[in-house]
């Protein structure tokens, strides 16, 4: 019966559209869909047909920068010191024996090292030759692995531009000589900044100098994920310093720590993805730049000369006032309306001049 109706509609000033078959069902049917959301509005002036405001939609954060997901810190796989101190000398004992062996070992070393002549035939073959290669790459690994490891430091180590992990290890280990290395500097560090591009609530130009406390978290990605990433901590702090409103000179302090907390949420934002920890990003000297220091300055000369010529004002006239009113009270004269404007004339002129006279 439903789709035999005409599709005759009602409409009214404060309603939308309603089908007519709607409001003479025979029966209960599937329940129609939901409208999207909006928001009936009237204009103004009689006899015109509402209007639908659709809700704002919301303005899309900015994005939030990524890095390759498998690229994280791992521990890479050393040896200790001594394995490497170790193979060194085994390679370089090879090397004794095999030209001992050959019969090419000087006669004073032999001596020396207590050794009986070699009683076969003298000369290099290529027995001797891969004997000499196999001692000699023993000990150039051996003695070409061992580094150093220094606390605060870390190495990232890599093979052909793979990552193969992070040494954060100390003292003497051995380090595949094969793997390219790259020292890192994971301790708790802070940057001052030079004068940065800032702006204050009203939108005057500031020089802002910021010290920023940091330190690297993720090696893997502090060194592979960015290019430099002292350079881009750098960066951040100066895109965090135009889109935060920092405290002008001269201003109460009421903000400066609502600025503070701003900034280092912005920075350490943007750092965070890269292996970076920002603790703290601290403007610790904010000042007019050049172009708007002077117009500034003349400025707050301006309001302190009008806030003494208003404070001078009131006292004169709370004294006047309470001169007035004294002599009345006791007395002393007996005055009109225009001999109390004259007598408030007279003394406001009189204490003016007087305090002009006793200011320096």
């Amino acid at each position: 019966m439903v789709a035999g109706r005409s599709g005759r509609v009602i409409r009214t000033e404060s309603t939308t559209e309603i089908p007519v078959h709607l409001l003479f069902r025979d029966g209960p049917g599937p329940a129609p869909a939901r409208p999207r959301p909006a928001v009936a509005g009237s204009r103004r002036g009689a006899g015109e047909q509402p209007w639908l405001r659709r809700p704002a939609v919301e303005a899309s954060r900015s994005p939030v920068p990524r890095v390759d997901p498998q690229l994280a810190e791992r521990p890479a796989r050393v040896l200790p010191g001594g394995a490497g101190v170790l193979a060194g000398m085994c390679g370089a004992a090879g090397c004794v024996a095999t030209s001992w062996w050959a019969g090419v070992l000087p006669s004073a070393v032999t001596v020396a090292l207590g050794l009986p002549a070699h009683a076969g035939a003298a000369g290099l073959g290529p027995a001797q030759w891969a004997a000499y290669a196999a001692a000699g790459a023993l000990g150039l690994f051996g003695f070409g692995g061992l580094a150093r490891g220094r606390a605060g430091r870390a190495w990232v180590l890599g093979l052909f531009g793979r990552y193969r992990g992070t040494v954060r290890r100390t003292g003497l280990l051995w380090v595949n000589p094969l793997l390219l290395r790259r020292r890192v500097d994971v301790r708790l560090r802070h940057w001052r900044s030079e004068p940065m591009q800032a702006a204050d609530r009203g939108g005057v130009a500031l020089r802002a100098v910021v010290l920023v406390v940091w330190r690297v978290r993720d090696t893997a990605r502090a060194t592979l994920g960015v290019e430099d990433h002292e350079r881009y901590v750098r960066e951040c702090v100066e895109a965090a310093l135009l889109r935060v409103r920092v405290e002008a000179p001269g201003e109460p302090s009421g903000t400066a720590g609502t600025a503070q907390d701003a900034l280092t949420r912005l920075v350490a934002a943007d750092a965070g993805p890269v292996g970076i920890e920002v603790f703290a990003v601290r403007p610790v000297r904010v000042e007019y730049a050049p172009e708007v220091a002077a117009a500034i300055h003349r400025r707050l000369i301006a309001e302190l000369d009008a806030r003494q010529r208003a404070s001078a004002l009131t006292s004169v006239v709370d004294s006047v006032e309470d001169t007035v009113t004294r002599l009345t009270l006791r007395g002393l004269v007996d005055l009109d309306d225009y001999e109390r404007k004259v007598l408030v004339k007279d003394l406001t002129v009189a204490f003016c001049a007087g305090r002009g006279e006793t200011e320096p």
